[in-house]
């Protein structure tokens, strides 16, 4: 089971970014996908998750509005398009993958990518 983060770099503030998860070794669209980030000196947070069907999507107050999750089980890809960035999204970025539902508590998903780097500075 492998997953490849993407799409990471530098943004401005009110930028755009589009991270992508590439996902391969196990049946996507079994799985539920959700992105975490983890700022330096910070918890873990939870950002956004997507059912298997995509139907179901949920986001963290923090990213709502801005963050919008999709997921391309035909290209077995997750995206994360993120606008109006802000500093304070500055973090690594993590996508990860579980069975069953959409949950923020990573410790629940059971694989997870390598992370990428998303700074937001002027």
């Amino acid at each position: 089971v492998q997953l490849v983060e993407s799409g990471g770099g530098l943004a401005q503030p009110v930028g755009s970014l589009r991270l992508s998860c590439a996902a391969s070794g196990f049946t996507f669209d079994d799985y539920v996908i959700g992105w975490f980030r983890q700022a330096p000196g910070k918890e873990r947070e939870w950002v956004s998750c997507i059912s298997t069907t995509g139907l179901g999507i949920n986001s963290a107050d923090s990213v709502k509005g801005r963050f919008t999750i999709s997921r391309d089980d035909a290209k077995n890809t997750i995206y994360l398009q993120m606008n109006s960035l802000n500093p304070e999204d500055t973090a690594v970025y993590y996508c990860a993958a579980k069975r069953t539902s959409c949950t923020g508590y990573g410790r629940l998903y059971t694989n997870w990518g390598q992370g990428i780097q998303v700074t937001v500075s002027s």
